[in-house]
């Protein structure tokens, strides 16, 4: 949320979020209902139309980028490297085995605790943290993004607009406000603040044909197998989800609103998975610990996931390791970092080369003001994982809290270059920059931020600032000019999308 603080007052959106989420709803209803322009800032483009055609595969990932954009301004975005870096581990993974020609995935993770996943034309996939949460396995999780990766090879979205003939022209309002409504007021919420006329409408947007999803199943199987993952992981997960239809339609999950699951579709995932050759399957241990992150990120009181982490080792359900990472976790939240450095020695005491531990380990260090004990670990890890991200950004933010601001930004500058679209790399550049002197600096990492996230009036103001900060600077003013221009040429180009 500390990113949305400096969108305050930026566009009439932002502003009717801060006023009132009743009043955001019916906005967003109006949305999809009328299709008016989306903001002053970001201006959706068209996506195409009955009479030309499928569009071509690049207009689709432009399109993707800017709506990416829009997309990131409006919702609470988790940036956990160790939960972002996993989850595009995993992305990957599934898509290299996919038969995803166009493999430019941009992943967005939501801080939400109800189940969903979602992708959208031009390979961006997001997910909220209540996935984790849901599953029960790695291969359970991985069948949702394996289905949602079919989705994007098969373009459903763009050849079921064709098949709208009613619709001369549709956008991809109604793509956005669904996403936006299921990410800040959860599916139950935000549908009781919307007429059953736009609740159909915001639902149409992102549901499927049958022929569609029968399709993304056999292909995510496919994908699953190809991928040296549990096939049957993808009907145990889509029974589970028909048991909360069943138990509890009054809340049914926003990935089942617009997946809708039915037995015919579990048996048939299940008698697929049964014709195959019988193996033994690993669970990976790295999907339980970024679980008990997402605990503690959806959980808004550290004494709720602390009670749920113990709750699992007295019911000796779930990874019992896992709980105990996840009481570090809670522990840290809490600031009690003493009971959390005694928790966290039991698990280093047990597996002294975990990475996840020795992170754990550090960000305690880190709070103990123990800096030179937190780099020299986070210096000996990077020997063995040297373009880790989450430890990149752990060694930086390590400097931040010494003092020590100039090696931070330096930290901060290689991460620029390796993750150029990550908000928050540039978030945490411009702060650093400012405490090192680097004014100007601070102006170009907020440009980069704000267009990132599509806010494009406020990232020419700060290129603005910039230009004047280097008036006497020839070669520097040259790189702002540049960056206006190429600034300027991204505007035009989502309007002639």
């Amino acid at each position: 949320m500390k990113h949305l603080l400096m969108l305050i007052g930026i566009n009439k959106l932002l502003t009717l979020i801060k006023r009132s989420r009743c009043s955001f709803l019916i906005f967003l209803g109006l949305i999809l209902i009328f299709k008016p322009a989306m903001s002053a800032d970001i201006k959706l483009p068209l996506l195409g139309d009955a009479s030309s055609g499928t569009i071509s595969v690049q207009k689709e990932y432009e399109l993707g980028q800017a709506w990416l954009k829009a997309y990131r301004g409006r919702v609470n975005e988790n940036y956990d490297p160790l939960i972002r870096n996993y989850l595009e581990q995993l992305i990957f993974k599934l898509a290299s085995k996919s038969r995803l020609e166009d493999r430019r995935i941009e992943l967005i993770v939501v801080n939400n605790p109800t189940l969903n996943a979602f992708a959208v034309p031009g390979g961006v996939i997001g997910i909220h943290t209540g996935l984790f949460t849901f599953a029960k396995t790695e291969d359970e999780i991985a069948s949702v993004i394996a289905h949602e990766i079919a989705h994007l090879s098969q373009r459903h979205f763009a050849r079921r607009l064709n098949e709208q003939k009613k619709n001369k022209v549709v956008s991809m309002a109604g793509l956005l406000t669904s996403l936006v409504l299921a990410a800040t007021a959860g599916s139950d919420a935000a549908m009781a603040g919307l007429s059953a006329t736009q609740t159909m409408g915001i639902h149409s947007a992102l549901g499927y044909s049958r022929q569609n999803e029968r399709e993304a199943d056999r292909l995510a199987l496919q994908t699953m197998i190809a991928s040296g993952m549990n096939p049957n992981a993808m009907s145990d997960m889509f029974e589970s989800m028909l048991k909360i239809t069943r138990h509890a339609s009054y809340k049914i999950p926003e990935w089942l609103r617009t997946h809708p699951q039915t037995q015919e579709r579990v048996a048939d995932a299940k008698n697929r998975a049964n014709r195959l050759k019988m193996k033994e399957y690993s669970d990976n241990f790295e999907f339980h610990l970024m679980k008990a992150r997402a605990v503690i990120s959806n959980n808004k009181d550290p004494n709720l996931s602390l009670n749920h982490f113990k709750s699992i080792l007295r019911d000796g359900r779930e990874n019992k390791d896992a709980a105990n990472y996840g009481i570090v976790l809670s522990h840290i939240a809490l600031k009690n970092f003493t009971k959390a450095k005694e928790f966290v020695d039991k698990l280093l005491k047990k597996s002294p080369n975990q990475i996840h531990y020795k992170m754990a380990e550090i960000e305690i260090y880190r709070h103990q003001a123990k800096y030179d004990n937190a780099v020299k670990e986070t210096l000996t890890l990077l020997k063995y994982h040297p373009e880790n991200y989450p430890l990149r950004m752990s060694l930086a933010e390590t400097y931040l809290k010494a003092n020590r601001f100039f090696d931070s930004e330096k930290v901060l500058d290689m991460l620029k270059n390796s993750h150029p679209n990550n908000p928050e790399v540039w978030f945490q550049l411009a702060e650093i920059r400012g405490l090192a002197g680097n004014i100007p600096g601070v102006h170009e990492a907020r440009a980069e931020y704000f267009i990132l996230i599509g806010v494009f009036s406020k990232a020419r103001d700060q290129l603005m600032y910039a230009r004047k900060l280097l008036i006497n600077d020839y070669n520097k003013k040259l790189i702002i000019d540049q960056k206006i221009k190429n600034l300027e040429k991204i505007e035009r180009g989502m309007k002639n999308l």
